[in-house]
């Protein structure tokens, strides 16, 4: 029986530390890869430009791969860095959840207070990849409808 609930600790403490392979095994993604594979779109974009701003000025969302780990930057064209996240994207029936804690999220100066606010203590961006063409992010208070933009 011991040696049952020293392995059991074994297992867990090696889950704990390994967090991104626990992640990938329930079906959410941590890299950039995984979330090709989740999304079913080996040629998803990693560069997006928003086409559903009211103020002339698309957020521009980088997806990246940084330290093994996900890494999505939103910058506001002419305003700078709007946020940066480290995360993971998992299935959320239809669609799917960026979900951050808060050490995750590093708002930047063109971070709207509200936004600030609705994300202090982290959240979660829901994402719908209907096709390679378009992908619509929503949060608390926010949504946006981006294409594919071409690389600098």
């Amino acid at each position: 029986m011991r040696i049952g609930y020293l392995s059991a600790l074994a297992v867990l403490g090696l889950s704990l530390a390994f967090g991104v392979s626990a992640q990938q095994n329930t079906g959410c993604a941590a890299t950039l890869h995984a979330l090709r594979v989740l999304f079913g779109d080996e040629a998803l974009a990693d560069r997006w430009s928003e086409v559903s701003m009211d103020d002339g000025m698309p957020l521009l969302l980088s997806i990246d791969e940084r330290g093994g780990a996900l890494q999505i930057e939103f910058t506001k064209s002419g305003a700078g860095r709007w946020a940066e996240i480290r995360g993971v994207v998992c299935p959320a029936g239809a669609d799917y959840e960026l979900r951050i804690a808060r050490d995750q999220i590093r708002l930047g100066p063109a971070a709207h207070w509200a936004l600030s606010l609705a994300l202090a203590g982290g959240g979660v961006f829901v994402l719908r990849h209907r096709s390679a063409r378009q992908l619509q992010i929503e949060a608390q208070g926010w949504s946006g409808r981006f294409v594919p933009a071409g690389k600098d």
